[in-house]
Parts: structure tokens; C-alpha cells; sequence
């Protein structure tokens, strides 16, 4: 038996040993993707900006504030809501009287699908000016040039979507002093997004040229949609951005750009456990959209919950060691992704980053919940998420109801 747990910590160990090689070449990747040059369109066509909000957003006012003042001659910011009851729409409604050739709000038509970010998104497309479409989650915010390479990416035809890098903030205030009302919820998404999830999109498209696109930034041409089949094609999936980006390559042939400016997603009130019932959606999300081998590969992306299960099957001085060193290198590796998506003088607090570890256990356990369980609980819907993660009702017990697509206070950015 002592044989055993010896023989499996030692492959523990040595998996997670592997895991940090990979960890530092994804960060080399996003280092060497974020210096790379910026794009600048020859022609700076109109763009319409889909913004679904439900529920009021850490940071919201501020969030839309980015939106109203982008350097770029024509575009339009339409905030989507499902009622008048939201308790975002005062917010939208000010947005729109402070800045009235900038915002619209548009309200929801109809409940056609189980995703209710995708039954905004096809209210939003139908009122939409203009044939670029921007899909903006609620909870970020944009540097200046971000339409610019939007425009810049889609001027080659062969390009079906760009997509951008994304970075977690909402720990520090404006003044660059620690967030005391930061949540450590907050802080580990902001960690896990930056450190962890942000590196190895980069990464993949670089390395073995795999594109994975992430909702809360994604533009495409509305002529691209509709060959798709529009919004409605995916309005039963759980991942509408993966199964979109994956639609894009395969069935349009055209390639996906993944732009160089970092978009920042903002979290600053998320407890502990809304983290891990956050990571567990999208774990078993993951799972039902990349297969078993390749969820299970992803295990070498948290070195520290390797290192601690190796510890635990075999405690001693050789498995301490390198949890020790499983531990230090992840607070190197997210200051250093703080340093390179958020800028010099504004990457992540030491308090922050001792975080760290404690979000690779729990996102540890997420992804054990991802691995035996495909249902998940949304905006007060009990969902099953099946193959390519598309949703089927998973009705309570004894229980003949109908799904409430678009019911809950969960925030569009959830």
C-alpha cells in the first residue's frame, strides 16, 4: 500500500513538475503575442457594439463610461435588457440621456432559446445599424484602440471573427491602492482569468495554432452570422462563443484573429463559493465541448493541485518541496501576467497574489464537479449540458413546468 501512494505521488509530482514547464512557455507565448504590433485599419467602417446587461454589474456606470468616448468615428453602444424591471436599466436609461447619439436601449423580444445572453443577442442584431458586430459582455471595459483593430483584423475577407486577450482587475481602485472591498471570490477569478485562462488561449493560438474564443469580447460581420444560421443557431448551447468560433473555421473556412489590446473584466463582489459555482458551470461546459482526453489534460494546467495531491498521497520532504515550489511559482507567474496584461505599476498586489494557490484548489474542485456531473444550475434554470454543450431542461422532480429562459438576477457576465 505505502508502495503505491508512493508510486502515485511521485507520478503526481512529476505531472505537476511538467505542468510549471508549460505554465511559463504559455506566459512566454502571451509575452511575446502582447508585444507584437497593433493593427491600423485603412478604412474605419460603422460598428455597432451588442452590450446584453442583466443585473447590475460590479463597476456598470464606469464599465459603460469606456463605451461612450472610443476614438473612432462611427459606432453605436446598444444596451440590451431583458425588462424595465432589470435593475440595470436606470443605469442604461442615464447612460443614454448622458451620451444620446452614443447608447440605445433595447428591450427583448420574445424567449426562444435557453441561453438568455443569445435571446438578447438576437433582439440587439435586429435593431442594429450597422454589418460589424461587436459582442460586448457587461462587466468590461476597452482601451482606445479597441475598435480600430476590430476594423483593422476584419478588412482581410478571410477573416470570420476577432476575439481578444483578457485580463481580471477590480482588486485595485482607481488610485492603484488595494480594493479593501474586494472579495476573494473577486480576487481569484480575477487571478484565474489573468494568470491561468488568458495565457493558455494565447498559447494554443500560437503554439499549435487552436483558436478559442471567449464571449465577453467577439466581433463578426452580420453577413458571417446569418451564413451561420444568425444568433438562433445557438441559442440552446451553454458555449455560444466556442461553438461560434468553431462554426467560423469549419463550416466558413475563414480564420479567427485574436487581437493583441487586453479587454479587462471587471469582478469585485464575487464570494468564494460564487467562484467555484462559477468555474463549475464552465467546467463541465469545457468538458461537454473538448472531450474526455483533452479535460483531463487540462489537469496540467493547475500544477498546484497536482503538487497537493501529491503531498497528501505520499507526505514527505520530496513532495513538500516541490508543492513549495508549485506554490512560489504561481505567485511569479500571475504577478508577471498581471504586469504584462494590466501594464507596469498596475499588476496584482502581493495580498492578491497569495490567493493564488487557494484558487487552484478550489478551481481543482470545479473541475473534479466538471469531470461527474453535467448539470448545472442558471439563472434559477436546472439545466443538463450535453454533447457541444447544448442544454436540455433538466425539470425538478415531479415537477411538469416550463424552463424560465430569462428569469434570475444573475449578471449578464456570470
Amino acid at each position: 500500500m505505502a508502495a503505491s501512494s508512493h508510486v502515485v505521488a511521485l507520478a503526481l509530482a512529476a505531472a505537476a513538475l511538467v505542468g510549471l514547464a508549460i505554465g511559463w512557455s504559455q506566459l512566454l507565448a502571451l509575452a511575446r503575442h502582447l508585444c507584437g504590433p497593433r493593427a491600423v485599419p485603412v478604412r474605419r467602417p460603422p460598428i455597432s457594439i451588442l452590450k446584453p446587461l442583466c443585473g447590475l454589474d460590479d463597476g456598470l456606470a464606469v464599465n459603460l463610461r469606456t463605451f461612450a468616448a472610443l476614438p473612432y468615428p462611427d459606432y453605436e453602444v446598444l444596451l440590451g435588457l431583458r425588462h424595465t424591471g432589470d435593475p440595470a436599466y436606470p443605469l442604461a436609461r442615464a447612460a443614454v440621456r448622458r451620451w444620446p447619439g452614443r447608447f440605445r436601449v433595447v428591450l427583448q423580444e420574445g424567449k426562444s432559446g435557453l441561453n438568455p445572453k443569445v435571446n438578447q443577442l438576437m433582439t440587439l442584431a435586429r435593431h442594429a445599424h450597422h454589418d460589424l458586430l461587436v459582442i460586448s459582455d457587461s462587466n468590461t471595459r476597452v482601451p482606445p484602440g479597441y475598435l480600430d483593430e476590430i476594423a483593422a483584423a476584419l478588412e482581410d475577407p478571410a477573416v470570420g471573427l476577432v476575439t481578444h486577450p483578457l485580463v481580471g482587475d477590480g482588486d485595485r481602485g482607481g488610485d492603484g491602492e488595494t480594493r479593501s472591498s474586494a472579495r476573494l471570490g473577486s480576487v481569484a477569478d480575477n487571478l484565474h482569468l489573468s494568470g491561468v485562462m488568458t495565457p493558455s488561449i494565447v498559447a494554443a493560438k500560437l503554439f499549435c495554432g487552436k483558436d478559442y474564443v471567449v464571449g465577453k469580447s467577439m466581433a463578426m460581420r452580420r453577413a458571417d452570422i446569418d451564413a451561420l444560421g444568425g444568433f438562433a443557431s445557438v441559442k440552446d448551447v451553454l458555449a455560444e462563443d466556442f461553438v461560434l468560433g468553431r462554426a467560423v473555421t469549419e463550416r466558413l473556412h475563414k480564420r479567427i484573429v485574436l487581437g493583441r489590446a487586453p479587454v479587462t473584466c471587471i469582478s469585485e463582489r464575487r464570494s468564494l463559493a460564487g467562484f467555484v459555482r462559477r468555474y463549475a458551470r464552465w467546467s463541465v461546459m469545457q468538458h461537454q465541448c473538448a472531450g474526455l482526453p483533452a479535460y483531463c489534460g487540462l489537469l496540467l494546467l493547475n500544477p498546484v493541485l497536482l503538487a497537493t495531491a501529491a503531498a497528501l498521497a505520499d507526505p514527505s520532504r520530496v513532495t513538500g518541496a516541490i508543492w513549495a515550489v508549485t506554490a512560489a511559482s504561481r505567485l511569479a507567474s500571475d504577478a508577471l501576467a498581471g504586469r504584462l496584461l494590466r501594464g507596469r505599476g498596475r499588476g496584482f498586489p502581493l495580498r492578491a497574489l497569495l490567493v493564488g494557490p487557494l484558487a487552484d484548489l478550489l478551481a481543482g474542485a470545479a473541475w473534479t464537479h466538471g469531470l461527474l456531473s453535467r448539470s448545472i444550475e442558471w439563472r434559477s434554470n436546472r439545466l443538463t449540458v450535453l454533447r457541444g454543450s447544448r442544454l436540455r431542461v433538466r425539470p425538478a422532480r415531479g415537477s411538469h413546468t416550463h424552463p424560465k429562459s430569462d428569469t434570475g438576477p444573475a449578471s449578464a457576465a456570470a
